[in-house]
């Protein structure tokens, strides 16, 4: 192996963590979402957080359940709809979390200053990518692993979605522990619960992001569906 070949204990830890990632996957595939989140708490403490689109509470109230006061992280991209932002309020509120809000370098005016008004039309890739990809990656640095709401029933594109997988692009462990939910699984949980959701969920929205991009669901499409309808596109770059 030549010096330029040579691991360093940085590339090491990183293969040991994507090892256990993956195992983890393997092993608890049949588990819970609950003994899903107490396996990431137990291993990672306070380096694991949650991050919520607000969409619903699902998530962060579970990992409430594994680690009271566990980091929910909100990325307020200046385009959410009110709703949203009322959702995380009380999300903050009455829930045992403790809701970190992350935001773009730029405000809207700034961007729009810089790249033009209405880039989300224009480059909704380069729109996700300074309002959503880019934020979140600065504000993961600090921990290890970090749980999002991803189910397989969403779309195709989330359809080999892993309950602990390897974030190859932030080299960190991906939780996801609700993959193996339905939307049934859900609404039960919720209605067990009283978790709270997004009022835009009943008000025929499948899926909740960026006002600008999103819509309300037509009969017989998948949840994500209202997302860039249209504009060939299905992921805002955070997931794939």
């Amino acid at each position: 192996m030549t010096t330029a070949q040579a691991a360093t204990p940085e590339t090491e830890d990183t293969a040991k963590l994507k090892a256990l990632a993956e195992q983890a996957g393997r092993d608890l595939e049949d588990a819970s979402a609950l003994e899903i989140l107490q396996w990431a708490v137990k291993t990672f403490g306070t380096k694991f957080c949650v991050t919520s689109s607000m969409e619903d509470a699902v998530v962060a109230h579970l990992a409430s359940r594994a680690m009271p006061g566990v980091d929910v992280v909100f990325l307020d991209t200046g385009y959410h709809f009110e709703e949203t932002i009322g959702t995380r309020d009380a999300v903050e509120a009455v829930m045992d979390v403790n809701v970190i809000t992350l935001t773009p370098r730029q405000t809207v005016a700034e961007q729009d200053a810089e790249y033009g008004p209405k880039l989300h039309d224009r480059d909704p890739d380069l729109c996700c990518a300074l309002r959503k990809v880019k934020p979140l990656e600065e504000g993961l640095r600090g921990y290890t692993a970090w749980a999002t709401g991803l189910r397989r029933d969403e779309s195709p594109t989330r359809a080999d979605t892993p309950v602990v997988g390897w974030d190859e692009k932030r080299q960190k462990v991906k939780v996801s522990p609700i993959a193996r939910w339905s939307q049934d699984d859900v609404d039960a949980y919720v209605a067990e619960h009283g978790v709270l959701t997004n009022p835009l969920l009943m008000d025929g929205y499948g899926s909740v992001g960026c006002a600008p991009c999103t819509r309300r669901l037509l009969e017989g499409e998948d949840a994500r569906a209202g997302r860039w309808a249209g504009r060939g596109k299905t992921e805002c770059g955070i997931h794939g």
